[in-house]
């Protein structure tokens, strides 16, 4: 099971002109539709002299979740070449969206494809990116007389312990890697009255 990706470490803009027409890339780290929203708000309120907004997005894990949108441009010059890119970087949870100031000069399909994907590509070779591992997070709970053997359990597994809460009962809440949530599920159930829920 695949439990890591890759994506940008930070925001990050590429640059390309042709025959007049400026195109300028964004690149951002996403994780749902509606920041994408809130991106493309953005920049169309930045950059409200601009006559096209082209972008491209993937999504999770898996990368299933994906689109790419030409607006306005004819069908296939824009939205696809952008996503070519951030597939080509292996790039996901991405937004790429590239601003076209036209020059008055028509670039044609193949100019357009051109523009779109070179503009895209300057942005992610100049961009810092970071593999990320995707993580579920629980809370256990447990009597004071457990403690030493989960502690001991997180200890030499070395979970994470990101928050603790000591009252009548302690919880804890922990991070698990993807890949090894069986495991440490079958493992912390095997301590005695401990109680493992797991959380957004």
């Amino acid at each position: 099971m695949k439990d890591t990706y890759v994506t940008l470490a930070e925001p990050c803009i590429g640059e390309l002109k042709d025959r007049g027409s400026k195109f300028i890339a964004y690149g951002y780290t996403v994780h749902s539709e509606a920041e994408i929203k809130q991106h493309l708000e953005t920049l169309k309120k930045e950059n409200f002299k601009a006559c096209h907004f082209c972008y491209a997005y993937r999504l999770g894990l898996d990368g299933k979740k994906y689109r790419a949108n030409d607006d306005g441009e004819p069908s296939g010059t824009a939205g696809r070449p952008i996503l070519g890119q951030i597939d080509s970087f292996g790039l996901s949870n991405v937004l790429l969206v590239v601003v076209r100031y036209y020059g008055g000069t028509k670039l044609g399909t193949s100019g357009l494809k051109n523009a779109y994907k070179g503009a895209a590509k300057d942005a992610f070779e100049q961009a810092n990116t970071i593999e990320k591992i995707v993580e579920n997070y629980y809370n256990i709970t447990f009597d004071y007389a457990q403690t030493s053997d989960v502690m001991n359990f997180l200890k030499s597994e070395g979970y994470n312990i990101l928050e603790s809460t000591y009252e009548e009962k302690t919880v804890l809440k922990v991070a698990v890697r993807l890949t090894d949530v069986e495991l440490f599920s079958n493992k912390i159930k095997k301590i005695d009255q401990v109680k493992l829920e797991e959380i957004a």
